[in-house]
């Protein structure tokens, strides 16, 4: 614990903030006072990010482009959140520490401030946790997280969507419990177990359920065409790393534009929403049933020029990859229709959407990831964003 001193001192000081912050106004007088301070945590080596970070908050909220209550929450959030998983060790368990003391710290800002939107907090205490465990290892974490999480709060403060408490509450425990199952059964790393629950209870509060469990069907796909003659995929040397084990970068490879699909839906209730999230979610479905299962196949041929290459090439397709890619499709409409989700229309363009998704991906794999200038996640993110946008556009023209 006496390492720890200087973050004691940290949070000391945060604590007395939030309680001034609403009888210092306007919010550049807090931010008067908030610096001297902070700069006197960058003289202890261990709270130096700390202090940057409390700073870099300061500004924000003094230049006015913050609210009070994001502004506090942030801060209690990234700090209170940070000494909690500092003292209990840094371990695997330490996020859950960080968890609950940035949700008991939001809690009492809301009671504080009588404020009363629970998806902005909620949104927020996701991303710090998330941004923890994704930038594990680097010393500017805290600066990061903090930045992170008061944009996140930001920009769901902005949308101002109104959501029922017990709903709110039955998505994060879906969520949570979605992203836990993945880790346990090694389908996820930590920070794919975050970025997991996070889509989970977006999903949820801005569409309802089915939505999720459509998601749901793409995981349970991915995960059993990985898993699919492992044994055989690894002695081709074409296995995936890690024994399949995704971290957040994959998880928002395949699950932002669906994500930002069920938003705008929320918002809007435009059907063409609809269209948009089924193609990408089926795009990210046929893609690694294609990629998984049509590894074991005959001989791939380049996309591009229909050549025979070695297994495992970026943008190598064969015939058994491309009916898995149908399949898996086809089972996501399926899943879709069966839910009352999609119409007999949207459902053909879902199975068309995910085809032409999946063949983006090995497009996009033959030239620009095989070139360096894109990574696997940027060509997943591509192939979910034109199989979803296709989907779209079908669904509008029909």
């Amino acid at each position: 614990m006496t390492k720890q001193m200087g973050l004691v001192l940290a949070s000391v000081l945060t604590l007395a903030f939030i309680g001034l912050a609403p009888l210092l106004q306007p919010p550049w007088l807090l931010t008067l006072f908030l610096i001297p301070f902070s700069l006197v945590l960058f003289l202890i080596r261990d709270t130096r990010y700390v202090s940057l970070s409390i700073i870099a908050l300061a500004v924000l909220y003094g230049l006015g482009w913050l609210s009070t209550f994001v502004f506090t929450c942030t801060l209690g959030i990234v700090v209170i959140g940070e000494l909690a998983f500092r003292i209990t060790g840094k371990k695997q368990a330490s996020y859950l520490h960080h968890l609950v003391a940035a949700i008991g710290v939001s809690l009492a800002v809301m009671l504080y401030l009588g404020y009363t939107a629970p998806l902005v907090v909620v949104m927020g205490v996701v991303a710090a946790v998330l941004l923890r465990a994704a930038l594990r290892g680097r010393d500017d974490v805290l600066m990061i997280e903090a930045l992170g999480v008061a944009m996140t709060m930001f920009l769901f403060e902005e949308l101002n969507f109104e959501v029922d408490l017990a709903i709110l509450l039955a998505a994060a425990l879906i969520g949570f419990g979605f992203g836990y199952t993945a880790y346990r059964f090694r389908a996820a790393d930590v920070s794919g177990l975050f970025a997991g629950a996070m889509i989970g209870i977006i999903l949820i509060v801005f569409a309802d359920i089915r939505w999720f469990l459509i998601m749901l069907t793409f995981f349970i796909i991915g995960a059993g065409a990985t898993r699919y003659r492992y044994g055989d995929k690894e002695r081709l040397g074409v296995a995936q790393e890690h024994g399949g084990v995704r971290g957040y970068f994959n998880v928002f490879a395949n699950g932002l534009v669906a994500t930002g699909a069920a938003i705008l839906f929320g918002i809007t209730g435009h059907p063409a929403f609809v269209a948009l999230y089924l193609g990408s979610v089926a795009s990210a479905a046929a893609d690694t049933a294609a990629s998984e299962i049509g590894v074991t196949g005959k001989t791939p041929y380049l996309i591009t020029t229909l050549r025979p290459v070695p297994r495992g090439t970026n943008g190598g397709v064969t015939l058994r990859g491309e009916a898995a890619a149908v399949i898996a499709s086809a089972i996501v409409a399926g899943v879709a229709w069966a839910m009352g989700v999609a119409d007999p229309w949207m459902v053909v363009v879902t199975i068309i959407a995910g085809f032409v998704g999946t063949n983006i991906d090995s497009l996009v794999g033959a030239t620009l990831e095989n070139s360096g200038r894109i990574g696997n996640s940027g060509t997943n993110l591509t192939a979910t964003f034109f199989g979803g946008v296709a989907g779209m556009l079908l669904y509008m023209l029909g």
